[in-house]
């Protein structure tokens, strides 16, 4: 049940997709059989199962939570053929998972710091979760973690920049909380050219057009609007430094390993994972203020892009993500069933479920992926 509001991977924004995309592949690499339930334009090594056409966001769907309840209903028709079942959909699984036999986990994507989540994870307290961050997982202390487990990317996905164009980068949602004003006043000080690839919602429409749009009429400032992955590479590839200036408790930063596998170095704000993600003084620099930031994206400019990919290569690869998670998978079968599952002979079935932004505005991210181990 991967993303119905984005195509797996999407086609442009969506964080939580693109990483469903990577995991189900890469489960497939490693020898195990995956049908991915998504929408019918998903491009994957998995088996397919097609539950909307295309992405529910770009067709300009009004109501979203339709489509993935009756998705959820769908999976858990069959959960009775799987011996895992894993979720992406934040807490929409949790009455489902919770009236089957089958072990279900579930990986919470986006910030868990909304008062108004608490009751929902009171009435489910036993249903095993996923973090993307351990940084995350502070709002929940009660919940029933089954693990940590941070994004990665497949290896060859983006490739190592020795040299750059000399401009700053920005790349993400345009919203208060990803801080986009402070990394225009950041290049703008600097007298550097600042490019921004950046998704415009709905929601945050009055915030670019009162905030950030009298911001751009400099000639440093250059906004590219929202990319594609195949723009990714070159993008992040030529920047010199890539901005993170974020003003909320970020679960994980996808942006930070796609720029550390560029060998782009990151100058990010320390908030929610960052301190977590980053390797201070290798990957780039955490920051504390905005005077601070100046003068370490200053720093950045001089740092190994070698040694920053490395650092990618040592710590966010798919593969490292994917096995990760397939000792979850076998932990939750023991304990189900006592007897310890084969996974290290290609012998796991996924059945992959994504769902993204079911319309609280909140930006948390949300996408199934089911694992059937035989």
């Amino acid at each position: 049940m991967s993303p119905l509001h984005e195509s797996v991977p999407p086609k442009l924004y969506g964080g939580t997709e693109r990483v469903v995309a990577f995991l189900t592949d890469e489960l497939v690499e490693l020898g195990h059989d995956v049908t991915l339930f998504a929408t019918a334009d998903s491009r994957t090594l998995a088996k397919l199962v097609g539950c909307a056409p295309t992405g529910l966001r770009l067709a300009g769907c009004g109501d979203a939570v339709p489509h993935h309840l009756a998705m959820l209903e769908r999976v858990f028709e069959a959960a009775a053929d799987f011996d895992v079942v894993h979720l992406h959909t934040d807490y929409f699984g949790f009455p489902f998972a919770s009236r089957h036999d089958v072990p279900s986990v579930t990986t919470m994507h986006g910030r868990l710091d909304l008062r108004d989540w608490e009751p929902v994870f009171r009435a489910y307290p036993d249903a095993p979760l996923v973090s993307i961050s351990d940084a995350q997982r502070g709002p929940l202390p009660y919940a029933n973690w089954a693990g940590t487990v941070h994004h990665g990317l497949p290896r060859n996905l983006l490739s190592f920049h020795s040299r750059t164009e000399g401009y700053l980068a920005f790349l993400g949602r345009v919203s208060p909380e990803k801080g986009l004003d402070r990394a225009i006043e950041i290049a703008k000080r600097l007298g550097l050219p600042l490019k921004v690839a950046a998704k415009i919602g709905e929601p945050d429409r009055p915030y670019f057009e009162e905030v950030i749009r009298p911001l751009l009429g400099s000639a440093e400032v250059e906004f590219v609007g929202e990319i594609d992955e195949s723009q990714k590479d070159g993008f992040l590839g030529g920047a010199a430094a890539l901005l993170f200036p974020i003003d909320w408790p970020e679960p994980f930063g996808l942006v930070m390993i796609e720029a550390m596998a560029c060998g782009t170095p990151v100058v990010a704000f320390r908030r929610g994972s960052v301190a977590e993600v980053m390797r201070d003084g290798v990957s780039g620099y955490v920051v504390d203020s905005l005077d601070e930031a100046m003068e370490r994206t200053v720093d950045a400019l001089y740092l190994s892009r070698g040694d920053c990919r490395d650092y990618f290569d040592e710590r966010f690869t798919a593969e490292r993500m994917a096995r990760d998670y397939l000792g979850i998978y076998e932990s939750l079968a023991d304990l189900a069933v006592g007897s310890k599952m084969n996974l290290g002979r290609g012998a796991v079935s996924v059945a992959a479920v994504a769902a993204d932004d079911l319309g609280d505005g909140t930006g948390a991210g949300l996408a199934d992926v089911l694992a059937n181990a035989h």
